[in-house]
Parts: C-alpha cells; structure tokens; sequence
C-alpha cells in the first residue's frame, strides 16, 4: 500500500500552513492547499510537486462545502486535513468590541468547524482519515490581552477532543497541534490588534503588546522543524490527542496544569461538598 497521502492544508500562503505544504510536497504526498488570492494561488501551484491551490474564505461555509467536494471528486479521498487558517486578535476584553469577538470565532471556530465538517462524511463513509487542526499552546493556557484569540482556540480544543470520541470507531484519528512561538506572521501581518483607550492598563498591557510586534519575526520556533514533527505523526498509526509543539509551549502548559491542580487541591473539599446528603460516597 502506498504510503503517498492527499493532504488538504487551509491557509498555505504562509506560517505554518506553507511550511507544512512544503514539507508534504517534498515528501511526495499530494497537496490542495487554500489561499486567498489569485497571486498567492500562482505562488502556491509553482512550488515543487505536486501542488494545487483552491481559492477559499473558511467563513464561506458554501464554498467549503465545493471546494473539499470538488478535490473528492477530481484528485481523489482527502486523507490528511490540516485546518490551520486563523489568526490573531490582540486587545484587552473591555477595549475589544463584540464585532471583533465575532470575527474572531468566525474564522477560528466556526471556520475550522465548516472545513472539518466538509470532509467528514467522506472520510466516515471510508472509515479512515486523519484530522488535525492547529490551534495554540493558547488553547490550553492564558496570557492578557489575549481573550478572544484563547476563547477561540480554547473553543477548538473541546470540540476537537469530543469529535475525537465521537469518530474513533470509524478509523479516524483527530489530533489538536498546539504551537508555542514560532518565527510566523501570526503576531505580525495576521494579527488584528484593538485600539488602545483605557488608561487604566497601560502599566499591564503596553509592555505586552510592545513585546509582540517587536519580538515578530524572532520567535525561537523554526516552522520547518514543526512542519516535520507534524508529518511524523501523520505517518503513525496511533497519532497522538494532542501535539504540542516547542519547548516554550511545554513550559507554560505545565506550569498552567500545576496551576490548576494547586486550585482543585486547595479547594476539593469545597467542591466535594455539594451532593445531597443521602447520596452515598465512595471513600
């Protein structure tokens, strides 16, 4: 059996996305990756391999559902989706309008949902297939100014680990790939940032937010070396739930989960407290 798969990335024109397609390329695998523009469609098609670029906006749900029937159809079963388009909004939640927490899960939940949602009964009636979505160490742990971009992923992070129950019967593996800071456009082009205008967080968020636009384009993450860790995983027959991806992403979300269990301890007698009081309890 050949071990040549069809990969379906969206968001390939740069970041991760465009190092993953890269890298499946270069490994033989076929590749219909999604972009945005005629230009980054060109730029896309002219790269080694075997390489097809599709048109598409994730939040129109219509044009998901044409673009992954269309590749069944004309290159054949989807057997990797990668669901990696999205990006960043920077802003503190009482600075941040309702507007800009609605794009934001529009394209990262709700775009991610339609894409997922667009191969799976292909994938169900093949009884195999390997879904993953990119989503952030973020998903997992927290840092200011940041709100709706974690509500997002962390949005992602529970529909994914439930999917994965759900579809587990039928041969599919579904894997949430957490990144820490890799050297993207995310917190540069593909950031969106809300404007300043409460005084009162300056001394918190000024030097946060300085630190992301001038830290961009430093990040100590290489996406080529995530891109094949990425593909590693791929090629297992048991992928793992999730795949966190960098050492900085290791550290904050371990210290994170230390974080978390230090409360449930603290407090477990607390939380234990609220059966009824002729419910029997196992010691």
């Amino acid at each position: 059996m050949s071990d040549t798969k069809t990969f379906l990335i969206t968001g390939v024109s740069t970041g991760l996305g465009r190092a993953l397609a890269r890298a499946a390329l270069a490994a033989g695998h076929r590749v219909v990756g999604t972009v945005r523009t005629p230009a980054d469609a060109r730029a896309f098609e002219a790269l080694a391999g075997d390489a097809h670029a599709r048109i598409l906006d994730v939040t129109d749900h219509d044009a998901v559902d044409t673009v992954v029937d269309d590749t069944e159809r004309d290159l054949g079963p989807v057997d990797v989706l990668v669901a990696n388009a999205g990006y960043g909004h920077d802003g503190l939640f009482e600075e941040s309008s309702m507007d800009d927490l609605r794009r934001q899960f529009e394209v990262n939940v709700y775009g991610t949902v339609a894409v997922i949602k667009a191969v799976l009964p292909h994938m169900r009636e093949r009884r195999s297939g390997h879904i993953i979505a990119v989503t952030s160490m973020g998903g997992l742990i927290t840092m200011p100014g940041l709100s709706f971009y974690h509500g997002s992923k962390f949005a992602v992070e529970g529909i994914l680990e439930t999917l994965g129950k759900e579809v587990a019967d039928f041969g599919i593996h579904v894997t949430a790939v957490e990144p820490g800071s890799f050297r993207t456009d995310w917190s540069g082009r593909s950031m969106i940032r809300a404007p300043r205008v409460i005084a009162d967080y300056d001394e918190l968020f000024e030097p946060l937010r300085a630190r992301r636009i001038h830290g961009s384009g430093h990040q100590p993450g290489d996406p080529d070396k995530a891109a094949a860790a990425v593909l590693r995983i791929v090629a297992t027959d048991q992928p793992p739930t999730r795949l966190l991806l960098g050492p900085d992403a290791l550290q904050l979300v371990q210290a994170g989960r230390d974080a978390f269990e230090r409360d449930m301890l603290a407090w477990a007698e607390l939380s234990a407290s609220t059966d009824f009081d002729d419910v029997s309890r196992s010691a």
